[in-house]
């Protein structure tokens, strides 16, 4: 379990946001409580729109690869955790094996280093359960690109924190009242800060950091930034 100490340790350190060069608001500055929602509102809609047009032959190919890998759905929804704790089925293009759940609990059990880093990340880098279509997909991050739906509906924004599942809630500490008082984002500061390279100790900082300084410049930066991250797979698993 997360130690909440630790993690506001890593919030008195400089300002996040500060070092990535992005804009940032100070915590004690007057936001407006109108114009903030409707920017927010409108920037997570029309790219929204506009990436769902953009790549939809990029999400038909996905899909047909998908499909001739193999027998499955070609999309899954994932209970997450949203705004105010409300519970939501985040989209994603599947990647996973049909029914591999066994060959994670078997790998778990028989191995130590993969167990330890399943219960620090949630994930492995090496998980059995991925197959090839999958692993690609992971790398290019594309199997996130149906939650592009996921913002039209209002479950998730463009920019947020990280979409967490209810057991990881207890990771966040204190800090969880931060994490639900936002829509979570397809992208954030933690996917432009070292994505799965990154501590979950961290992952918790930069969450809470980005809800307690963000502001719009700030996601217009962080979007611009994950293009970079993308494109280079850093810390992609």
């Amino acid at each position: 379990m997360l130690q909440t100490k630790n993690a506001s340790t890593l919030l008195e350190a400089p300002n996040t946001f500060a070092a990535l060069g992005a804009p940032v608001a100070s915590a004690s500055s007057a936001r407006s409580l109108v114009a903030m929602p409707l920017s927010k509102w409108l920037f997570d809609k029309s790219l929204a729109i506009i990436g769902l047009a953009v790549l939809s032959p990029v999400m038909l190919g996905v899909a047909c690869a998908i499909r001739l890998g193999g027998p499955g759905p070609v999309t899954y929804g994932h209970t997450r955790i949203g705004k105010n704790g409300v519970p939501f089925k985040c989209l994603k293009f599947r990647t996973m094996r049909p029914g591999s759940d066994d060959a994670l609990i078997e790998l778990l059990d028989i191995d130590p280093i993969a167990r330890d880093e399943w219960n620090e990340q949630r994930k492995l880098e090496r998980d059995p359960r991925v197959d090839a279509v999958g692993m690609f997909l992971r790398k290019t991050s594309l199997d996130e690109l149906p939650q592009f739906w996921n913002v039209l509906r209002g479950d998730m924004s463009i920019v947020g924190p990280r979409p967490i599942t209810a057991d990881e809630m207890s990771k966040y500490g204190t800090h969880i009242a931060a994490y639900k008082s936002v829509r979570p984002g397809i992208t954030g500061i933690w996917q432009v800060s070292g994505r799965s390279d990154a501590s979950y100790e961290r992952r918790v900082a930069l969450d809470t950091d980005y809800v307690n300084t963000r502001n719009f410049r700030t996601d217009v930066s962080i979007v611009l930034r994950t293009f970079k991250v993308v494109a280079s797979r850093r810390g992609a698993v």
